[in-house]
């Protein structure tokens, strides 16, 4: 796909006139051409303003050329509100502070980009919080909750957005710049009478007002979550003709939001959780009516589905322990200023349902944290069920909350009419129900079927009293369903609305106000794959489909979290969206669709989003559609490079068990080699960046010491095998010599193989399957035993128990091997009660392996680190950055130590004197040996010394 004529000049204007980056080419392009919802609008371009005078002037230009504008937060929309052919302004980039908190006053001033997390947590000091909390929280925005209306959760309590704006910052296309609140009526006489923009716009505002206010009385839903249309009842005067919150839910094509000053609320020192159980849905929904009448927060509802994609992802998941018998759950929650009074006021809750109900109180933040984690990821866990691919579409229809039990057992017959399959949940409190249907969206046929589902889905909700929109805003999926559910005079009111704001139609043009049909622009049907998709790995979840994979995002955006989990370094180090999970999985979309990223495998678009993917798989545990883009990466080079000259990289260090294996043949001369004069060329020629050195192998390998130990061992038949992998084996045998003493002390006869041995993985993740292939196989076979086999080496473990059925999928020796594979924790953590720790208990700060947190588990070790005396402190957030070659590659230092400093480096920094540091990752100990000097043990070495049989 082209750029028209008008892109070369709107382009050199934009990067003379603003300091933010201003970006035309087909990467970007492509990155911003969908939201999370199911349609696609490649943009012209897009600008990162750092500055208010950057959207000045970047509007003004596009107004100049004719170009639309829409305006983007975090891209989270599900209605498609956020993309748009024309120029897209990335609010989150750089326009994202909290500039002011009043306490005094309770309000908070902030720019259009601020993360909501970022304004609670600013407010949070102040024991104030801001009352919308949508699910995605932790990334969305606040312009783009002003632009959507979001709700959230605790709506119940504190409203929509619209209901805690005071006043607004705002930008028209022609220029004019103007602050917006409440207006007296002194106000709006004198504003009428002003001469210049700004009197015409408030003169046609009122003179709208008093045509259409009865109307707007008597024809708008009644009802708490009605985000549906344009807020025209804010104009009315006894609403004190509040132009601010009439521009909330405008979805950016009425005005551009350069600022917004908030209402906070008190949050609630200590909050409890009534858990309520039902024998379906349809009864849980039935007391909504009951409970919002007593003191309460929130009350959301779970279906039994959602809970059961939690328990086969997540088995060990506490939150299941905490639920009540039944197959749907209401979440009460109740807040008090300590724990106990929270605590009553949730069992009164209880008392209130009395035996309707099965019932659980949590208290504890952890369990109710568990809890919530189930609602706040429904979105993702919903999309894939029963073998199937759901979507976004009719995700937030609302109703009065007493009619909120007839309309779901009406829609439940709607979806059995259309033999479409949904999963209903979500903000019952406020009769807000979200639900991803099984709408096949790749054909003309399915996209007819979407329309006539829709339109069928929008009849019953109206016949309800409800809104078609009750939280996302109406998007195109939903813009024109507005005539269904409002009057002619109604719909043409919100034209004049837009129209007076912005007569040439020029801001996120197609939303609300003269609508784009809900039909056009789906993702898949405009832009189907072209390039073949079809893996040479297993892809076991997508059937080898890499097209399938990548429809897994769904763009929910929980990979632009800058806390909390794995997922994604690079992103936080970069906060560049090419370099999120989504950005990632968008281009190979498109790679795939071929029109705007069009080299196909060739792609260096794709090559240059992947290349700072650290391959640390976090995106597998904490997406909740389960992205996997370290696999996807192995693919992508594989195809990229095949018939090609590699990265230096590939060669120096994804062969590097092949070197090692050379350079232990004369171990003096490596180590002069490594650390001498010519390590500086051997970098150079390596692609290894000159700030990074070179780790030194041991002078005698893991398998050299068991080969001269072995023959005076008599203790008997080996029960298990150590697997000596490449890192143990050449760089810290004293590891491998450790973890057998504890083996041994704990009752277990150990064997190594002799011969070499390698799982491929520094072949696999550079690309190279075939050879990683068949280092994998050879091992497979030589480790034909029957033994369990021990891992020490995270990424080594988890490759051979999980990213070898990938590669090898048929290989019965590599299956066997994958089965018999275990932790050097979990095999030992269960014999360690039997020998007592020492009194003495040790501190530790333990960094947990990217590898162990996706794919491993980290309960034994915690059990094991425990049982042994030592009070851990696990850190479980963030990359320690090096993940094996990344950062050892050119180019990548200055991410890797980004990554570093995002959690690690600080903690170990702040550790107290005699706390030891833990790492089983080798990448993990060489990047905190290099930055801080901190020397950090491995798991088996801390536990051989505690049993006091540590090798020499």
């Amino acid at each position: 796909m082209t750029l028209g004529s008008t892109a070369p000049a709107l382009a050199a204007e934009l990067r003379a006139a603003v300091s933010g980056p201003a970006r035309f080419d087909p990467g970007t392009r492509a990155l911003y051409a969908t939201d999370a919802s199911n349609y696609r609008q490649v943009p012209t371009g897009v600008v990162f303003p750092r500055s208010t005078d950057d959207v000045l002037a970047a509007v003004d230009i596009a107004a100049r050329h004719g170009v639309a504008v829409t305006s983007r937060g975090a891209g989270t929309s599900i209605a498609g509100n956020a993309c748009g052919t024309g120029l897209v302004l990335d609010f989150a980039r750089h326009l994202d502070r909290v500039l002011e908190i009043d306490p005094d006053r309770r309000t908070a001033r902030v720019q259009p980009g601020v993360v909501l997390d970022s304004l609670r947590a600013a407010a949070g000091e102040h024991g104030l919080t801001f009352g919308p909390d949508p699910s995605t929280h932790s990334r969305c925005t606040l312009g783009g909750m002003i632009g959507n209306n979001s709700c959230g959760t605790h709506s119940v309590a504190w409203g929509k957005t619209v209901d805690n704006v005071h006043s607004l910052d705002v930008l028209l296309a022609d220029g004019t710049r103007l602050e917006v609140g409440a207006t007296p009526d002194h106000e709006l006489d004198a504003r009428c009478a002003r001469q210049d923009r700004i009197g015409a716009l408030h003169r046609e505002l009122r003179a709208l007002r008093d045509d259409v206010g009865d109307l707007v009385r008597t024809s708008f839903p009644d009802l708490t979550r009605r985000v549906s249309g344009y807020n025209l009842d804010q104009l009315l005067p006894e609403n004190g003709f509040h132009l601010a919150r009439a521009l909330v839910g405008t979805e950016g094509g009425c005005a551009t939001v350069l600022g917004a000053t908030v209402r906070l609320v008190e949050a609630p020192p200590a909050r409890a959780v009534a858990v309520l159980g039902f024998p379906d849905t349809y009864a849980a929904a039935d007391e909504v009516p009951r409970l919002r009448g007593l003191d309460v927060l929130a009350i959301e509802g779970l279906s039994a589905e959602l809970v059961d994609v939690v328990r086969r992802r997540n088995p060990r998941s506490p939150a299941l322990a905490l639920l009540p018998g039944g197959r749907s759950w209401l979440l009460v929650e109740t807040g008090g200023p300590d724990a106990a009074a929270a605590r009553r006021a949730a069992e009164q809750v209880v008392g209130a349902m009395g035996r309707r109900a099965e019932s659980a109180v949590h208290v504890d933040p952890a369990r109710t944290g568990a809890l919530w984690k189930i609602r706040e990821e429904g979105s993702g866990y919903s999309t894939r069920m029963a073998g199937s691919e759901r979507w976004s579409g009719w995700e937030d229809a609302a109703v009065p909350p007493e009619r909120l039990g007839a309309y779901l057992r009406e829609f439940d017959a709607l979806l059995e009419r259309f033999g479409r399959r949904g999963i209903t949940y979500g903000h019952y409190g406020d009769g807000c129900i979200h639900v991803r249907i099984d709408f096949d969206l790749s054909a003309a046929a399915g996209a007819a079927d979407y329309r006539r589902f829709l339109e069928a889905a929008t009849d019953l909700v109206v016949s309800h009293g409800g809104s078609v929109s009750g939280e996302h805003g109406d998007g195109q999926a939903r813009s024109e369903l507005l005539s269904r559910m409002y009057p002619p005079e109604v719909i043409a009111a919100f034209e004049r609305f837009k129209d007076a704001f912005d007569p040439a139609g020029l801001l996120n043009p197609g939303q609300i106000a003269r609508p784009r049909p809900l039909d056009a622009d789906l993702r898949l049907l405009v832009a189907p794959p072209r390039v073949d998709g079809r893996t040479e790995l297993a892809l076991h979840a997508d059937g080898g489909d890499l097209a399938a994979a990548t429809r897994r995002c769904v763009g929910m955006g929980k990979c632009l979290n800058t806390t909390g989990g794995v997922m994604c370094p690079s992103y936080r180090a970069t906060r560049d969206e090419e370099h999120s999970t989504r950005g990632r999985a968008h281009l190979l979309f498109e790679m795939l669709a071929g029109d705007v990223v069009d080299q196909g495998w060739r792609s260096p678009e794709v090559r240059d989003a992947l290349d700072l993917c650290l391959s640390c798989k976090g995106c597998k545990t904490d997406c909740p559609v389960d992205v996997d883009m370290a696999t996807y990466k192995a693919e992508f080079l594989h195809r990229h490079y095949r018939h090609r000259v590699r990265p230096a990289a590939h060669y120096s260090m994804g062969f590097l068990p092949l070197w090692l294996a050379l350079g232990a043949r004369a171990p003096r001369l490596t180590g002069r080699l490594l650390s001498g004069p010519a390590s500086g060329l051997l970098k150079r020629l390596g692609g290894i960046d000159p700030r990074r050195a070179i780790p030194q192998p041991a002078p005698r390998t893991l398998q050299a010491w068991w080969s001269r130990r072995a023959p005076r061992r008599t203790t008997g038949s080996p029960s298990v095998l150590l697997f000596p992998d490449t890192f143990t084996n050449h760089f810290d045998p004293g590891i491998g010599r450790d973890a057998v003493a504890a083996l041994e002390a704990l009752g277990h006869s150990v064997t190594l193989p002799r011969s070499p041995v390698c799982c491929g993985l520094t072949w696999y993740s550079t690309g190279q399957l075939g050879t990683a292939r068949t280092a994998l196989t050879r091992t497979a076979r030589t480790l034909d035993r029957g033994l369990p086999v021990i891992g020490l080496e995270p990424s080594c473990t988890a490759f051979l128990r999980t990213d070898a059925l990938e590669l090898a999928p048929d290989d019965p020796a590599v299956t066997a091997l994958a089965a018999a594979t275990r932790t050097f924790a979990e095999w030992v953590e269960p014999a360690l009660p039997e020998h007592p720790a020492p009194e003495a208990e040790r501190s530790a700060l333990v960094q947990m392996h990217c590898h162990q947190y996706s794919d491993l588990g980290f309960d034994a070790d915690r059990a094991a680190l425990a049982a042994s005396g030592v009070r851990a402190d696990v850190l479980d957030s963030g990359c320690c950055g090096l993940a094996g070659n990344f950062g050892f590659e050119r180019g990548h230092y200055e991410v890797s130590m980004a990554c570093a400093e995002h959690g690690l480096l600080p903690a170990v920094r702040a550790a107290g004197p005699g706390t030891e540091v833990v790492a089983d990752g080798f990448s993990c100990r060489t990047q905190l040996h290099q930055a801080t000097g901190t020397r950090a043990v491995h798991l088996a070495s801390l536990l051989a010394e505690r049993l006091g049989v540590r090798a020499n």
